[in-house]
């Protein structure tokens, strides 16, 4: 579907894009290489090892992990999108990628961002939920509304990147246009245009604060209100223990929010300097590498069930796999 709606929007003779990447010495290159690999190949194995320790312990078949485990399921195919060329082109003096190509990896990785803004914000919605209406929390979190809460995050991601690609395939490019980027990005295409751009981006503008602008204000509001619960607890071991169940999530959305905000909410031209692929490598490989680390430093239940996962002493899912069980 999104090659067709390629092949008919696309009127430009451009046929392929030069990814100008992070252009270094030789042996450089070949140090990227390397640490960008095993960073690839470590986020990869610990998403995998999360999603297998919230599947094979029944303790973790609840709300907060089963969106935990959509979340790791995102973020390795994240990751995936954007890495694999990435490191070829490290080994590689050919750094260009087809016209199809690009805006493919362009349609994939704008549905798992936008994606994993929604998600996050049903994530402190959950959290808000359990530690504001503890004794409702089985009752509103079912396993129906958690199914549609992550169906729907995974539909408006898609259907945001569609929109976002009518009009951006639509545009033509002139010649063999360098991206002075490491993958096709939003921003870097409209900047290589050779036509007025103005209504893509102005649809991207829109786009982009619904998808980002309303899951913040979700996440924000769900935080001030779980802040002011927390501070009426009389106890402190209580007020410790209802902070520590939302800490990991609200480090992860600190880290993506902050680092996808300073690039996206900066002007298009920014692109133009070579730091602002030092951010980007921030959101699309380092913050999906701290995330499950994140998740298991600050959670016992989540660090026990990887334990027994590691050690193949898999416990079954116990009775009827109940989220709130």
């Amino acid at each position: 579907m999104i090659i067709k709606v390629l092949e008919i929007d696309n009127r430009s003779a451009t046929t392929h894009f030069i990814l100008l990447g992070f252009p270094t010495r030789p042996a450089f290159q070949l140090l990227l290489f390397s640490v960008f690999l095993v960073t690839y190949l470590v986020t990869l194995v610990e998403n995998v090892a999360i999603i297998l320790a919230i599947h094979s312990d029944g303790q973790l078949h609840k709300p907060m992990y089963f969106f935990l485990s959509h979340l790791s399921f995102l973020e390795m195919w994240y990751v995936t999108v954007i890495s694999p060329k990435m490191l070829v082109d490290f080994l590689n003096k050919d750094k260009s990628i087809s016209f199809n190509g690009c805006m493919t990896q362009l349609y994939f990785f704008v549905t798992f961002v936008c994606t994993e803004y929604i998600l996050l914000a049903v994530m402190a919605f959950d959290r808000y939920v359990a530690i504001c209406n503890p004794l409702r929390y089985p009752v509103i979190m079912t396993n129906q509304l958690c199914g549609m809460l992550a169906g729907g995050c995974w539909f408006c991601g898609l259907m945001t990147a569609m929109i976002k690609m009518v009009f951006i395939a639509r545009l033509r490019y002139c010649g063999t246009p360098h991206i002075n980027h490491y993958f096709c990005d939003i921003s870097p295409l409209l900047n290589v245009s050779c036509e007025d751009s103005s209504q893509a981006e102005l649809v991207d503008f829109f786009l982009a604060l619904m998808v980002i602008a309303v899951p913040l204000c979700v996440v924000v509001t769900s935080y001030a209100i779980i802040l002011v619960t927390i501070l009426k607890i009389p106890s402190a071991q209580g007020r410790q223990k209802a902070f520590s169940t939302c800490a990991s999530h609200l480090t992860v959305v600190t880290l993506f929010y902050s680092t996808t905000l300073f690039t996206y909410a900066r002007p298009k031209l920014m692109y133009a300097y070579n730091s602002n692929k030092v951010v980007s490598v921030l959101y699309t490989v380092i913050v999906p590498l701290l995330n499950p680390i994140i998740y298991c430093l600050r959670n016992r239940e989540v660090k026990t069930a990887l334990k027994k996962t590691i050690l193949c002493n898999r416990s079954g899912p116990g009775g009827d796999g109940d989220f709130n069980s």
